[in-house]
């Protein structure tokens, strides 16, 4: 859409949606616009992800200042080293019996996790090794923070960065699921908005983009020339639907200053974005209007209106983990002439000997 807003397009999109949601959804309960709109940050904080299911009624709370300096050495320890601690609610766990919180621990584990530590609630207080070496104002905080009755449990998620949200959102889907939480027969729609523009390289330790390099940033020339890379924000939104990214959009970036600011915060010179973009910013130089947009990919909303957890059951011709697609038998052998036509050379390995042993 040319000469468009992001509540514009976000606009047309939720009427779109809901609209073939409730045609073809079988009766299923569907968001009506406006959709929600959690920004990015937000996001990653309260459901661990930036693909929230939001059937799942469960929120993360951040209790690190519950710990900091705590009793429980090993939060203590990664409060102090400027780690976070997560705290996820399992509204009537505290009930469940030991092997319950014994199979979570083990599924932890297998995730990556040292474990999954917990704190159950009755009418005494907390109850558990983290309660029982926690002090009690310290514990009655996290109750009241999450809003805790007896017979209900808290987990907890512990770490730095994006490992520790990342982790205390697969905490939030497990427990939704074992206890029997997200809603049912309902498409929960959403956009995730306000992307960082730029992200640290955790390799190269440099400045890089994180998302779209094509995207407007917010506050535009003046966002680029006065403020840290890692502050400045995008025009950038995903739509979700239950845990699903069916589109990523943006408002595209149209000026030439603009881009090639972006570009050189990034790393790159001037004359580099000249050789690698140079038709766009030719484009951009006679004159482009504002423009932004978002496509949906029709394969995941068929998925979502199918009821199938797999997208390979929708798509036409789908390919195996070989990248193959045996329906239609590709990848095949390309004929030499082709390979001539195309002024193309092949490099294939070389197959290795064999070796036959008496």
């Amino acid at each position: 859409m040319a000469f468009a807003t992001q509540d514009e397009i976000f606009a047309v999109m939720e009427e779109v949606m809901s609209g073939l949601f409730t045609e073809f959804g079988n009766g299923r309960t569907v968001s009506t616009a406006p959709f929600e709109r959690i920004p990015y940050a937000r996001a990653m904080k309260v459901y661990g992800s930036d693909k929230p299911d939001l059937r799942n009624p469960l929120l993360i709370t951040d209790v690190t200042e519950a710990f900091d300096g705590s009793g429980f050495g090993l939060f203590a320890k990664i409060a102090a080293d400027g780690g976070e601690i997560r705290a996820i609610p399992a509204p009537g766990a505290g009930d469940r019996p030991r092997s319950f919180f014994d199979k979570l621990n083990a599924w932890a584990r297998e995730n990556g996790a040292g474990g999954l530590g917990y704190i159950t609630f009755n009418e005494d207080g907390g109850q558990g090794p983290i309660a029982k070496n926690l002090e009690a104002r310290r514990v009655e905080s996290i109750r009241t923070a999450l809003g805790l009755k007896p017979g209900d449990a808290v987990f907890f998620a512990a770490g730095k960065g994006h490992d520790v949200a990342k982790f205390s959102g697969l905490v939030r889907t497990r427990l939704a699921e074992e206890l029997d939480l997200i809603e049912k027969n309902a498409f929960r729609f959403c956009w995730i908005t306000d992307f960082p523009m730029y992200e640290l390289n955790e390799e190269t330790k440099q400045v890089d983009f994180s998302h779209n390099p094509f995207s407007m940033p917010q506050g535009g020339l003046d966002a680029l020339n006065s403020k840290d890379p890692l502050d400045i924000l995008a025009y950038q939104y995903d739509i979700v639907c239950n845990g699903i990214e069916l589109s990523s959009g943006a408002i595209r970036n149209h000026l030439p200053e603009v881009m090639v600011r972006a570009f050189e915060i990034a790393g790159y010179p001037e004359s580099e974005v000249e050789a690698r973009f140079g038709g766009m910013l030719n484009a951009f130089r006679y004159g482009a209007p504002p423009h932004g947009g978002s496509a949906p990919g029709v394969d995941r909303i068929v998925m979502l209106l199918a009821d199938e957890p797999n997208i390979r059951e929708v798509i036409l011709f789908p390919l195996n983990q070989q990248g193959e697609d045996l329906m239609m038998g590709a990848p095949a052998p390309v004929p030499a002439e082709r390979i001539k036509e195309l002024s193309l050379a092949l490099a294939l390995p070389k197959p290795k000997p064999v070796t036959v042993k008496d």
